[in-house]
């Protein structure tokens, strides 16, 4: 069988795509893991400049709950889907609801794009 240019690089890119994808997000979970402390660090960050509002406290709280729950279950090998959603929801209800400097707005927003997209590629 003779392949051409054009299927022999389709079948390339195919490769390298489900390559990259077994590395990124493999067993051993370390790009999902690393994510997930990311997130945390950011929230920590942000979450310094709360005052005296329990609601937004409790926001922070909960994602930060969600967040260790499913990098506990990736360190034992299993990805949770049920606990990214809580994360993600959680995470959304922070950047919707709490006040937050605008730099800050903007890095959780993008951990929020980020961990939807590690929930649509598994």
């Amino acid at each position: 069988m003779i392949l051409t240019r054009r299927e022999a690089g389709r079948g390339l890119l195919c490769f390298a795509i489900a390559g990259a994808g077994a590395l990124a997000f493999g067993d051993d979970y370390d790009r999902p893991r690393d994510m997930v402390a990311k997130v945390q660090a950011d929230l920590q960050r942000a979450s310094e400049f709360v005052r005296n509002n329990e609601k937004e406290r409790e926001r922070y709280h909960n994602v930060q709950n969600h967040l260790s729950e499913f990098d506990r279950e990736l360190r034992k090998g299993h990805f949770d889907k049920g606990k990214l959603d809580d994360a993600i929801d959680d995470l959304k209800n922070v950047v919707k609801n709490n006040t937050l400097e605008s730099h800050d707005r903007d890095e959780l927003a993008r951990d929020l794009s980020d961990l939807r997209t590690l929930r649509d590629v598994r």
